[in-house]
């Protein structure tokens, strides 16, 4: 699984370059940025990408840039900082980060990371599109299609119903959907219920009696793919009968 990309962004040139060595040296293909602002452009195409993200950047605000790249892209995050309290740790995996790294650490340490988040691309598989007939969800550029006319949607809009389409029909506490998809929030479950709302009122026939995403009681949300799948089949055209054929 070597032709994972991989973006460093460290703000330690020699350290950078060091990294960037070692993953070169085991085939991986590297992108190197010293700094927030230097990265972002590459990163906002959307692609499927490791990212290794220093904590301690002094251009930006990395927790607040990894919260970006864990709702906005598919890319999986290995933080790395030289602040190793629990809380720093804490607060670096509630902004989206896969792994946490303290330095300094052993190139063979940081290597096995990189190997084990490696290894989740290929156990997970993430397709860049979701095709559930008349809704069509572009993970790679975050566009939504309802019966082949564009839906926009706002990036939290977006997250939501993308964690939605992913359960694949399984209903999700409003606790697991919050967790999943905006974890900053995770104290305030109202937010789930009020861009649920919005999503209603972008997707639904009636908003007011609800059919694409319902609410299962006593357990939360669930997206209706059933319903998806029938209003596809409906749409299909029937095939002429042997009678139907020599007319035309």
């Amino acid at each position: 699984m070597k032709s994972i990309s991989i973006h460093i962004i460290e703000g330690n040139p020699h350290l950078r370059s060091l990294l960037g060595w070692h993953l070169q040296q085991a085939k991986f293909s590297v992108r190197r940025s010293g700094s927030i602002q230097q990265a972002k452009p590459f990163l906002e195409a959307g692609q499927l990408i490791l990212v290794i993200l220093d904590a301690d950047l002094s251009d930006g605000e990395s927790l607040e840039f990894c919260y970006w790249l864990h709702c906005y892209s598919q890319s999986l995050i290995l933080m790395l900082s030289a602040r190793g309290a629990e809380s720093d740790i804490v607060a670096g995996l509630k902004a989206g980060a896969d792994d946490y790294l303290v330095k300094p650490f052993g190139m063979r340490e940081f290597m096995a990371r990189v190997e084990a988040l490696s290894r989740r691309f290929r156990e997970v598989n993430v397709p860049l599109l979701l095709d559930y007939g008349q809704l069509k969800i572009n993970l790679a550029q975050r566009k939504v299609y309802l019966q082949g006319k564009k839906v926009e949607f706002t990036p939290q809009e977006f997250s939501l119903l993308y964690v939605l389409a992913q359960a694949q029909g399984i209903a999700l506490s409003r606790l697991e959907l919050l967790r999943r998809a905006w974890p900053e929030a995770i104290d305030n479950l109202r937010t789930i219920d009020t861009h649920i709302l919005s999503l209603r009122k972008k997707l639904e026939i009636n908003p007011k009696q609800p059919q694409l995403i319902q609410t299962v009681r006593n357990v939360g949300y669930r997206l209706n793919l059933e319903l998806l799948q029938q209003e596809s089949a409906r749409s299909i055209p029937k095939p002429l009968s042997l009678h139907e054929s020599k007319l035309s």
